[in-house]
């Protein structure tokens, strides 16, 4: 499985997951792509409910990312803590949707 990353999700990755943290994010990932759910009006984006330490998976992550299923590639375009935001704004899911679909354009996806 390949992995691909935003510049947004590479600039806020620091933050909220050590390098250990975010092998086992990808090792999770790679095993179980479709574990996420689909967000709805993104067309097949998804949000998974990831635990971190001391909070669980209710009040940990969320990590917003595309499968493609064919190309064995995940790509992780935006995360952030339960807290800091409940669900996405229409406005928030249009941003996303056009940033993967700019990103599938470029890497011929």
């Amino acid at each position: 499985m390949e992995f691909i990353e935003s510049e947004y999700f590479s600039r806020r990755l620091p933050r909220y997951l050590s390098d250990e943290e975010y092998s086992a994010l990808q090792w999770f990932l790679a095993l179980h792509p479709a574990a996420g759910d689909v967000i709805a009006g993104t067309g097949s984006l998804r949000k998974l409910r990831w635990g971190i330490e001391g909070k669980g998976k209710r009040g940990g992550l969320r990590v917003i990312y595309y499968w493609q299923r064919a190309a064995e590639t995940v790509i992780l375009l935006e995360l952030y803590r339960k807290n800091e935001r409940t669900d996405l704004t229409r406005t928030e899911r249009h941003q996303l949707r056009g940033l993967l679909d700019g990103m599938l354009k470029e890497l011929k996806l």
